[in-house]
């Protein structure tokens, strides 16, 4: 029996298929046999891939669906290139997810990225028809592509290939991962930010250089790299998990997680499906033409982004359709006709898709929110400079123009806030100095939070002006500031820059910018009420938390240093601990500040709050449900430190000096968790008390449109 009905799915545009298909086809076939795929014995004694089974899977008939346009040649090296990635997918499961051989796995993906050589380099021999594979798809394609996409596409085939360890690891240990680990990790180990690169190929159509990293165009690859994903894992669940023993698979995580039955597990998923599809059409049609304009593309720049968009959209579409055909997924029974809208989410949460689509936010409850169940992970240590801190924050502040009752700031509220207990909980190491500058950077972070809430949100073309500017307040020759969070900005950046390398300057820099563009992106959904999608709303909230922030602004001399690690073949290791550990904290400070950001602020922008909308649920058991996922993220931090760090120690032979660096670091992520915490838990910024006496009465324009500008408010003199 099959494992559960697979829901309706939301494909607004039909499927086409390429015209040279039957070429493709045949060429691909004798291309497989000739490198020796078809025939190689597994571990069990029986072939991996014969030629019957290749003909049933149909890879030509995938590309041929998902590059509808392009020509013989092309097609047919697509075709390869998808015959290889699955090939080296079956053969992995069988050399070594069976075997469980992981120093043997480590070994063999290493040397297979050899074979994607720069051109003029020499590559070895290769021994394998995984190689054999990889070597003639790589030279073939990069004749006509700029360094620019050779170096992207290396990127997304290393990882691809590198994270089937986290596969091969999960499955030894019986491990099922929670969902925020599982929707970054498939994003990587799944391969389809590799088929986005190839749709720029398949197009002709690159990325312009200085576009690919604009937050648009990741958007774009997240969203398309994500809804292929969870559409395979709703086609591929009965293969993966039934018959090869797999547990990367997101029906099975929201199973565990949730303690759903499998049927309404795959519902939430395609819901979860459709809602990154929604968004990559909202980026689309919005926030790439935004970003055409404020960048002044040229038309050749237009042309190449949305070809490529609409290589991205076909993708989706043909992959969709070669699902229902191909012998290697569950598909039987399933119409094959676009759905619209679709009904899959309205049967788990009635109105959803009337919430994704027109942006109408759940109804809003009143009163505080008790936060039950989060765990406490680390004792808490108290930095002994916490006073001098604590002393020094008012005065910095007011001599800055921070203060400012419209924003709900004025000097007794900042002391009752108590910033400098929070940074010296999470840093209870760091010297007087740099304990009172950071409590310095934590203060004005967070005042530029409550001023996007409390007058950018009512005055947006002021605010994203402003928003637009501070990034002048980092270069070699700043302008002047105009307001009181440049100037805060601008002395903070002169008072922490000179003590870091120019890396390490440069990384704050970056970090700094990032969060910028994380405030800009809140504040035009709370501007156009536009309810984020989970997924992105928590890659922006670890942006947000600080806690990238913060690491930035580690310096070589700090404990903790992890400077190094980055330079090695993968330190996803590094990554999976930092993003535990910011997501921790992230989600705590949803709890504990639902009421003010809901309530009082009228935000959208809390993970509480969406799990409301998404799930259909009362803020109660939304509450809960994040309780369960900050305390999923703090267990998996642990399970690294414990099961993976050891591991990673022998496998990249770290120096002694360079594993007590890691250690320190590790160190420094738990305090992090535990002070943020503690402080949540103990500071009056988030009582009802507190929101009552602070909360500004509503200007006469109302409550939506309280200044003529940000400027006129509070431009400096």
């Amino acid at each position: 029996m099959k494992p559960f009905t697979l829901p309706d799915f939301y494909v607004p545009h039909p499927a086409r298929r390429n015209p040279h298909y039957d070429y493709a086809r045949a060429h691909s076939a004798a291309w497989a046999q000739r490198l020796g795929m078809l025939g190689e014995l597994g571990v069990d004694g029986q072939p991996i891939w014969d030629a019957e089974k290749l003909d049933r899977m149909d890879y030509a008939l995938l590309c041929a669906y998902t590059h509808p346009d392009c020509d013989a040649e092309v097609l047919a090296l697509l075709t390869e290139w998808y015959i290889w990635v699955f090939y080296f997918d079956d053969w992995f499961l069988s050399e070594y997810k069976t075997t469980r051989n992981r120093a043997e796995a480590i070994n063999y993906l290493q040397r297979l990225e050899l074979f994607m050589a720069e051109p003029g380099c020499p590559a070895p021999e290769p021994e394998t028809p995984s190689e054999a594979g990889l070597a003639d798809c790589w030279a073939r394609t990069i004749p006509v592509m700029s360094p620019g996409w050779r170096a992207r596409m290396r990127t997304s085939t290393h990882n691809l290939m590198v994270e089937s360890l986290w596969e091969l690891d999960n499955i030894a240990r019986d491990r099922v991962s929670n969902p925020i680990e599982y929707i970054e990790m498939r994003r990587r180990v799944g391969g389809a930010p590799w088929s986005a690169n190839l749709v720029e190929f398949a197009c002709g159509a690159e990325v312009p250089a200085r576009f690919a990293a604009e937050r648009p165009l990741r958007v774009l690859c997240e969203t398309f790299a994500d809804a292929v994903h969870l559409r395979n894992d709703l086609f591929s669940y009965e293969r993966e998990v039934r018959v090869e023993g797999e547990n990367a698979n997101l029906v099975l995580v929201l199973e565990r997680f949730l303690g759903l039955p499998t049927q309404a597990a795959a519902e939430l998923t395609n819901d979860m499906l459709t809602s990154r599809l929604k968004q990559f059409e909202d980026t689309a049609e919005v926030d790439v033409p935004q970003l055409f304009l404020e960048r002044a593309a040229t038309p050749a720049e237009q042309s190449a982004v949305t070809r490529y968009a609409m290589g991205l959209q076909d993708w989706q579409t043909g992959g969709h359709e070669w699902h229902l055909r191909s012998s290697r997924y569950m598909n039987r029974g399933v119409s094959r006709g676009p759905t619209g809208l679709g009904t899959a989410a309205a049967r788990l949460v009635p109105g959803f898709r009337i919430q994704l689509s027109q942006h109408v936010p759940p109804p809003r409850t009143p009163g505080p929110l008790i936060v039950s169940g989060l765990a406490q992970p680390y004792p808490v240590a108290v930095n002994p400079h916490l006073e001098l801190a604590r002393a020094d924050a008012p005065g910095w502040a007011a001599s800055l123009g921070l203060l400012d009752p419209v924003v709900g700031w004025t000097a007794e509220s900042l002391r009752a806030a108590d910033f400098a207990a929070l940074m010296a909980m999470v840093d209870p190491g760091a010297e007087a100095a740099e304990l009172i500058l950071r409590t310095r950077w934590t203060v004005w972070g967070t005042y530029a939070d409550d001023l996007a809430t409390r007058v950018f949100r009512a005055d947006p073309v002021s605010g994203r002006e402003q928003l637009r500017r501070l990034p002048l307040q980092l270069s070699d020759a700043p302008p002047a500031p105009v307001s009181p969070l440049e100037l805060a900005l601008s002395r903070l950046w002169s008072d922490t820059a000179p003590g870091l390398d120019l890396d390490r300057r440069n990384r704050l820099r970056a970090v700094l910018v990032e969060l910028f563009e994380g405030w800009e992106y809140v504040l035009e959904n709370e501007v156009r009420q536009r309810m984020p999608d989970p997924v992105d709303y928590l890659e922006i909230r670890r942006l947000t938390s600080g806690g990238p922030l913060f690491r930035a602004l580690d310096t070589p001399a700090a404990p903790g240093t992890v400077a190094g690690i980055a330079d090695l073949g993968d330190a996803s290791i590094v990554r999976q601990l930092e993003n535990s550990a910011h997501d921790y904290a992230a989600l705590a400070n949803d709890l504990y500040s639902y009421q003010k950001e809901i309530e009082y602020d009228r935000e959208l922008h809390n993970l509480v709050y969406l799990t409301q909308s998404f799930l259909g649920c009362s803020r109660e058991i939304a509450a809960n449900i994040v309780v369960d996922l900050a305390n999923e993220r703090a267990r998996q931090f642990e399970f690294i430190v414990h099961e993976q760090v050891p591991a990673f120690f022998d496998d990249y032979q770290l120096s002694e000096e360079m594993r007590a660096a890691m250690l320190a670091h590790i160190e420094r992520l738990r305090n992090h968790m535990a002070g943020n915490a503690y402080w949540h838990g103990l500071t009056p910024r988030y009582a009802e008390t507190t929101l009552r006496a602070s909360r500004p009465k509503p200007p006469v324009g109302g409550p939506l449109d309280p200044f003529v500008s940000v400027f006129a408010h509070r431009r400096l003199p």
